[in-house]
């Protein structure tokens, strides 16, 4: 190839002189270089605009490459690399074609056009030719250049001089001289306009000197030295002067309009860009607002807005093209509001993890209305939101948490509360005995029997609330804390199943489905939280009733620790959310112990002091029924059911407190008891005159605390349930057997004391003595007669009559009760209590008749041993006045017993009568003399007449004795009197007859009442 070719084809970048089409990157050449034109044509366009002196501006960039052949880099520059050259040693005329001939990327890498990569596998006699031909063409190259510079050397030297003189003039130009200085001459540059002007720019910030410096001569300024900054400071300062001045004319309108365009710009951006804008301030509505649903909204566009603009932006990045002005604006709106959207959204989720582990169980819903479930929302909030944690599993366990630290706490409060009212009512005196006995008539009162505030006095009443209400808010189903534990273990059930799971959203694309289901190992945790709790809630309530009186009660004066972890709603639970002034005392002085007397109220946390059984009875009811009910409730669930461990634990908690209960309400029976012979005031009910009031009120208090008791062993109102048989046992033979003991001593107990009432006498006036009752204990209704006048007979007789009635009627009724109740023969207890008031009757009976027939005796035999009592009369007449003193104290005997206990009249008098016809032989025995016709005769006139006045109250003792009587007489008389005696009885007869008629009004009280018709 020719010199002339290989310059043709360096020239016009060609690999061959006959190409068949226009090369490609021709077009790009030219492309970028008419872009680069244009865009040179723009810039000076926009310097013409703002300057009349842009054409000062030296355009360094304006210029095209003078290397034929030369190629661009990737960014645009120009190098002296060409695109193709011949091979320097030789071998071929192009080296791109070789390089291209072997495989190479010689267009990418121009590394790869290097002499080693043409010549890679040359051998060295081709090595040898092409150094001879590289060394000769480079001969032939120095040959042509010595040439050249020989030739225009001459004028190289002549160019040289020049410019070397020109510089020289310059910069020696203003130099100082000895010349003499020159009249100031008048320029363009120092008219009036400009002197004013520079004069007012010189002392600005534009000076480019000081004030006080002096300017240079006008020939110094425009030398080209260092001081005069090569020649421009002659120029530098008009033209600083001139720019601040158009600055000043020309830059507010020139600036209002670039504002307004930018401003239009924006605005422009702005309203495009809306949506954007606004997704923040309408998030942060929606959450002061609480508008759950319209948040989602929001924020869901909000994540669609992020996830365009970052699509927009990987496919700018992917290498696709570059982004627009308005893509680049909309990207980076994005980005700044997805940046504030993130940071509420954070905020607003740690507020809903807060509410979500403080939130309380929501209280029960009115009837026919459906309230929305508070986590159940915040749940679905974070699902819908996207979180990281499991809402589910975060507030399953902050209910246990929760659940946990709330049993616990509200039981020991509740146990410090009760001990103090305890120990004040331990520490303050007993009720008065006349309140007590009130309270124990209770049940025998109609109009009170089913009012609580009668039952006791109103500090034990008081005490009796309390524990009721601090049980009823730990077992309670509908408000307490088992119904919370049990809603608690219903929800995580149904999160167990997945029914929950069904109404709550997956979140956007699904992301939070990973959260709707619980793993295995949760499942059992959840299970064993469930049971954990059941367990703190059963030892709670059964170490309340099983364990004695605590001793601590700090708990309501030591003070809270300062660094308290962040507690639900409240310090303090329901039903104590507020400080009570009962529990309000110096820290200093705290309630004291209770003091130990011995009582058995000592023993049991649960009993107020000085509480009786009826009172007992009704609260304990309660409680007992929360409790069964409570252990029924729990026995029904999943994880109860299957553990026997658990199971036994509720029937220890039944059964523990069943018996604790029992005992301590049968001490409280014996105490009552004890004090029921102080009701006593003989006063008598109108319907059966010949009773007082006490048996009734015995029998409906004791029937009460049987039936109470009943309640207690059996529970009925939760054994009638299906399943019951499984946590509540029949009871104990020892509960039984406390119970058949007590029952037994109380009767016992009560009979006793109404003896030892109706013995006790006055020293002065021998009437009993009412210890230490008095008429005010008296109802209203309760007549006064007798309480205060009453003689001891007329005690002794109701108090027997009330004995009678207790083995007639009350005890066989209480018997029968008690057998029915407890579905239990008690022999051994009957035939004790049988002869109990055996015994008893028959010391009352003795207490009544023994002084009026020692009276009766002591009249009798008086009267038969005295020396006046054998008639001076062969025949007597009349009766010896000891008979009829006898026979009128059976009058007024009689007349005391038939008003006071008309079903004692006949024992009684039968009892006298036997005991004067007793006397009647004593006293016949006892005479040592014979008895004569006379004293035989008067001796039968005495007893017929004694026999046929009281003929109603013969018993077959007193015709013993008579015959007895008869008998001695016979004995002590010889044959000749009897024999005579014989003759005189129809005379007899009728004296006799005719006594008893003048006798019929003093003794017609003996006589048999006729039936009326």
């Amino acid at each position: 190839m020719t010199s002339d070719e290989h310059t043709l084809l360096n020239h016009y970048n060609i690999n061959t002189l006959y190409p068949t089409a226009w090369p490609a990157e021709k077009n790009e050449s030219d492309a970028s270089g008419d872009e680069q034109s244009t865009n040179m044509t723009k810039r000076l366009a926009h310097s013409r605009s703002k300057s009349r002196y842009s054409a000062l501006i030296r355009n360094g960039s304006d210029r095209r490459s003078l290397v034929p052949g030369s190629e661009k880099t990737g960014d645009g520059i120009e190098n002296l690399v060409q695109k193709d050259e011949p091979d320097p040693l030789g071998g071929s005329d192009s080296v791109v074609r070789i390089l291209r001939q072997k495989g190479l990327p010689v267009e990418e890498d121009q590394r790869l056009r290097e002499i080693t990569w043409v010549h890679s596998d040359a051998s060295t006699q081709s090595l040898l030719r092409g150094l001879e031909s590289l060394s000769g063409s480079i001969d032939q190259k120095s040959a042509s250049l010595k040439v050249l510079v020989e030739s225009n050397f001459e004028r190289f030297v002549r160019a040289k001089t020049t410019i070397d003189n020109v510089y020289a003039e310059m910069r020696n130009q203003g130099a100082d001289t000895p010349v003499a200085e020159r009249p100031r001459t008048r320029s363009r540059i120092t008219s009036k306009g400009s002197a004013h002007f520079r004069n007012s720019s010189a002392q600005g910030p534009f000076s480019p000197r000081g004030v006080d410096k002096p300017l240079p001569s006008d020939k110094k300024k425009h030398a080209l030295v260092k001081e005069s900054e090569y020649g421009v400071q002659g120029i530098k300062a008009p033209l600083i002067e001139v720019a601040v001045k158009a600055e000043e004319i020309w830059g507010p309108a020139l600036g209002g309009r670039a504002r307004e365009e930018t401003l239009k710009s924006a605005m422009a951006s702005v309203e495009e860009c809306r949506e954007i804008f606004e997704v923040g301030p309408a998030l942060s509505i929606c959450i002061k607002r609480k508008d759950y649903d319209s948040l989602v909204d929001e924020y869901r566009k909000a994540r669609r807005f992020a996830e365009e603009a970052r699509a927009t932006a990987n496919l700018a990045s992917g290498g696709r093209g570059p982004l627009t002005d308005s893509q680049m604006y909309r990207v980076i709106i994005t980005a700044r509001m997805w940046s504030g959207v993130e940071k509420q959204i954070d905020d607003f989720k740690r507020e809903i993890w807060r509410r979500l582990t403080n939130v309380e169980a929501p209280p029960p819903p009115p009837a026919g209305q459906n309230t929305p479930d508070e986590p159940m929302a915040l749940i679905g909030l974070l699902l819908e939101l996207g979180v990281e944690d499991n809402p589910i599993w975060f507030w399953l366990l902050s209910r246990y948490d929760y659940l946990k630290t709330k049993i616990t706490a509200s039981f020991e409060r509740s146990r410090v509360e009760i001990e103090i009212l305890r120990r004040r009512l331990a520490n303050a005196e007993p009720p008065p005995l006349r309140t007590a006995i009130v309270h124990l008539k209770g049940p025998r009162d109609s109009a009170s029997h089913d009012k609580s505030h009668h039952l006791d006095t109103p500090a034990v009443l008081e005490l009796w609330d309390l524990i009721h209400s601090s049980v009823c808010y730990l077992l309670s189903t509908t408000g307490g804390l088992l119904g919370e534990v049990i809603e608690f273990w219903d929800k995580a059930q149904a999160f167990i199943d997945g029914k929950t799971q069904r109404t709550l959203p997956t979140g956007l694309n699904g992301q939070s489905k990973k959260h709707h289901r619980l793993s295995s190992d949760g499942v059992k945790d959840l299970q064993t939280g469930f049971v954990e709790l059941i367990e703190i809630l059963r030892d709670s309530v059964f170490a309340f009733f099983a364990e004695p009186p605590i001793e601590d009660v700090s708990m309501l004066y030591s003070p809270l620790p300062s660094t308290t972890p962040t507690t639900p709603k409240s310090a303090v639970f329901a039903p104590f959310a507020h400080q009570d002034s009962r529990f309000r005392f110096d820290a200093s002085n705290p309630p004291p112990p209770s003091p130990k007397r011995g009582e058995a109220w000592e023993d049991y946390a649960f009993w107020p002091p000085h509480a009786n059984a009826l009172s007992g009875i009704y609260y304990l009811d309660k409680v007992l029924n929360l409790v069964g009910t409570a252990a029924m409730e729990l026995g029904d669930l999943r994880p109860v059911s299957s553990s026997s461990r658990v199971q036994e634990g509720l029937k220890t908690l039944i059964n523990g407190t069943r018996e604790r209960c029992v005992s301590a309400l049968a001490a409280a029976w014996i105490r009552d008891a004890e004090m029921f012979h102080l009701m006593e005031t003989f006063a008598r009910p109108s319907d059966r005159r010949e009773l007082t009031k006490l048996p009734a009120y015995f029998l409906a208090f004791e029937k009460a605390v049987l039936s109470g008791l009943d309640r207690l062993v059996y529970v009925p109102g939760v054994a009638s349930k299906a399943g019951s048989s499984i946590l509540i046992t029949p009871p104990t033979s020892t509960t039984l057997k406390l119970i058949r003991r007590d029952f037994t001593k109380t009767i016992y107990v009560m009979l006793s004391d109404m003896i030892k009432d109706a013995e006790k006498r006055s020293s002065r006036n021998n009437t009993l003595i009412l210890q230490p009752m008095d008429t005010a204990l008296l109802p209203l209704n309760d007549s006064l007669d007798g309480a205060k006048g009453k003689s001891q007979s007329t005690r002794l007789l109701l108090t027997l009559s009330n004995i009678k009635y207790f083995q007639a009627d009350l005890i066989p009724q209480l018997i029968t009760h008690f057998e029915t109740s407890f579905s239990l023969k008690i022999p051994e207890e009957t035939k004790t209590i049988k002869d109990a008031l055996a015994q008893i009757e028959a010391k009352l009976f003795k207490s009544y008749t023994g002084p009026s027939a020692e009276k009766l005796a002591s009249t009798v035999y008086n009267g038969i041993t005295s020396p006046s009592w054998v008639p001076t009369t062969d025949r007597p007449t009349e009766l010896r006045p000891y008979v009829y003193e006898a026979l009128l104290l059976l009058v007024y005997i009689h007349t005391e017993v038939s008003t006071t206990a008309p079903p004692l009249l006949h024992a009684i008098i039968s009892h006298l009568f036997e005991r004067i016809v007793g006397s009647f032989l004593d006293a016949i025995r006892a005479r040592t003399d014979r008895y004569s016709l006379p004293a035989l005769m008067q001796a039968t006139l005495d007893v017929e007449f004694v026999a046929s006045t009281m003929s109603q109250y013969t018993t077959a003792a007193a015709g013993a004795l008579q015959e007895e009587v008869y008998r001695e007489l016979d004995q002590r008389t010889d044959k000749s009197a009897r024999a005579r005696l014989q003759k005189e009885l129809p005379d007899m007869r009728a004296i006799l007859k005719k006594l008893r008629e003048g006798t019929r009004g003093e003794f017609a009280c003996f006589k048999r009442a006729r039936a009326k018709t």
